[in-house]
């Protein structure tokens, strides 16, 4: 893994997760960094790059679907970069998946897969429900922001 200092999300970027106090693995295309910062001081500095903040995703991202629990978040509009948490925010366990960049999900023993486009995979060790409920939640952002540029 390499270790790096500062990252934004992008496109490539497939996940982040926390792995050990205020340190993150972020999961990138074929890539695998090790960060010394906190998931969500990783989420609040890439979406302040891309011009807003973390609470302010969130509740723009509320606003739009009425989804007031573990809210997925559009990191960038102009690039179509939305996320899901797999827990609360609040908890230290909590990591983000990019849900354009996920193909599949199975189960398989006791654990979640989560199977990326470009044939990354990463394990997780929630629910199907939960993976389920946040990808559901995600999509209908999605499908909220994009009936709102229809508009335009």
């Amino acid at each position: 893994m390499i270790r790096l200092k500062d990252y934004e999300i992008n496109e490539k970027t497939l996940a982040i997760l926390p792995y050990d106090k205020n340190k993150s693995v972020i999961y990138e295309d074929k890539d695998c960094y090790i960060l010394e910062k906190s998931v969500n001081k990783i989420m609040d500095e890439s979406c302040r790059y891309y011009g807003s903040t973390f609470e302010g995703r969130q509740k723009g991202s509320s606003t739009l679907t009425g989804i007031t629990y573990k809210v997925p978040i559009i990191i960038s509009e102009e690039n179509n970069m939305i996320f899901f948490p797999t827990n609360s925010p609040r908890l230290k366990e909590c990591g983000w998946i990019s849900l354009n960049n996920l193909n599949r999900y199975y189960e398989k023993e006791n654990k979640i897969i989560l199977e990326f486009m470009n044939k990354e995979v990463v394990e997780l060790s929630i629910s199907e429900n939960i993976i389920r409920n946040q990808i559901l939640k995600a999509s209908f952002l999605e499908s909220a922001i994009r009936k709102r540029l229809k508009k335009q």
